[in-house]
């Protein structure tokens, strides 16, 4: 059996300010494995975002933590951290997290004029055409709708070709039919290229799609 892409190891997070400490995370731990799908459930204020954030070394946990495709992210650098993001993870975020003063092909160029790519201009534009926006690769995100805002993230975060594509409530903002759409075309980009996707979500029907639901309660996941 093949290692783990993603093994989250007895996570601890706390905060403490003049009122005390307060606990968010309490011993989180499970592995996912190259292609599989989790949702991350809960109500309000369980952590889940915390938890995301942590997975992706934005965030460090008090105690414990993540191995992302065999790197343990808390024993290397912040600037190896990011570098290994830049090279492993797709972020798909509920408010879109576009550039303003990017067409929605240089947004999708961007993550891979970073890594360097010479191809970024053809690249994006396949995926831009994947995702059903061929004919709106010169506009502004002000100029699209929210449903084509979000296909234009999906397909910078999928552009790269990530191992792992973390999803924070992605149809968060968007209408019945348009969140629909988008997360088909999630979970079709997810069996095409083999990402491991893990997403935050509110929608049991979108938790109910995903092999894994991890369902944080108080802080712990709830067995």
């Amino acid at each position: 059996m093949s290692d783990p892409i993603i093994s989250v190891e007895h996570i601890f997070k706390s905060v403490t300010d003049s009122t005390g400490t307060l606990d968010i995370l309490r011993d989180i731990d499970f592995t996912l494995a190259a292609r599989e799908t989790a949702a991350i459930v809960g109500a309000s204020g369980s952590g889940k975002s915390t938890l995301l954030s942590i997975i992706a070394g934005l965030d460090t946990p008090t105690r414990g933590t993540v191995r992302l495709a065999g790197h343990d992210l808390f024993a290397i650098s912040e600037d190896d951290r990011a570098a290994l993001r830049a090279q492993k993870v797709g972020f798909v975020f509920q408010a879109f997290q576009l550039m303003g003063n990017l067409t929605a092909l240089e947004n999708v160029m961007l993550p891979l004029e970073l890594a360097g790519r010479r191809d970024s201009r053809k690249a994006a534009g396949e995926m831009l055409a994947r995702v059903g926006l061929a004919q709106r690769l010169g506009h502004y995100p002000k100029v699209l709708s929210g449903g084509e805002q979000q296909r234009v993230a999906l397909a910078r975060a999928f552009v790269v070709q990530p191992a792992v594509l973390l999803a924070d409530e992605p149809t968060g903002s968007l209408d019945f039919a348009t969140g629909e759409t988008v997360m088909e075309l999630m979970f079709d980009l997810n069996r095409e290229l083999g990402t491991t996707l893990v997403l935050v979500t509110h929608d049991q029907a979108i938790a109910a799609r995903c092999e894994h639901r991890i369902t944080i309660e108080a802080g712990q996941i709830s067995r």
